[in-house]
């Protein structure tokens, strides 16, 4: 464990490779929510905010970008988006909403090291606090490749050759907060969309 975290309860994220159907989870999960008459906020990071639309011509090789500077837009993006006084998480959160994010710092500390150096990159988020839940939602590197060769575009980290590096860090990262509080959850995300849908459903219940 690196320090003590605050616990941000009502906060869920979802993390796993590109390909790996965290898009897909946030969304089944943010519609359970809303059937069982929760108020629940679907969100993501990068965020379409102003530093997130940065990121995202960056990702999409519209931009280039030094290594460090990707990780530091990232780090202010997820303060904003943490801190925001009125929509950010902590705010969200404290009136009783509950917010499901698609990616979170652990993706920051999966990618971003890469290129900037996993000590680096966990400086920039060292402070920030911790979701109730946590999904990694593994899948083998093969299939989330099948996965991606759908997709019309492409981004900067869906090569096929570092993908293996990707998986390494996000273990080191799960290991590094697996005393912070936070409840994690690691699931087979080869399973159908809503069966593993109905897997999660039950970790939070």
């Amino acid at each position: 464990m690196v320090k003590d975290f605050q616990v941000i309860k009502g906060f869920i994220v979802f993390e796993g490779l590109d390909g790996a159907g965290t898009t897909t989870q946030t969304a089944l999960l943010t519609d359970k929510f809303k059937a069982e008459g929760i108020i629940c906020i679907s969100e993501c990071e990068p965020t379409t905010n102003y530093i997130g639309k940065v990121i995202r011509r960056v990702l999409g090789g519209d931009v280039a970008a030094a290594p460090g500077t990707l990780a530091k837009l990232f780090a202010a993006d997820r303060n904003e988006h943490l801190y925001n006084p009125e929509e950010g998480i902590v705010a969200r959160c404290s009136r009783g909403e509950t917010v499901i994010s698609d990616r979170y710092l652990f993706s920051s500390l999966a990618y971003q090291s890469l290129r900037f150096g996993f000590d680096n990159v966990l400086k920039l988020n060292m402070d920030y606090p911790v979701p109730e839940h946590l999904f990694f939602l593994d899948v083998p590197e093969e299939i989330c490749q099948n996965r991606l060769e759908e997709r019309d575009q492409r981004e900067i980290f869906e090569k096929k050759s570092i993908q293996k590096d990707i998986v390494e860090n996000y273990r080191r990262a799960i290991e590094l907060y697996s005393g912070s509080g936070m409840k994690i959850h690691i699931l087979d995300g080869t399973l159908p969309p809503e069966k593993l849908g109905k897997i999660v459903w039950s970790k939070i219940t």
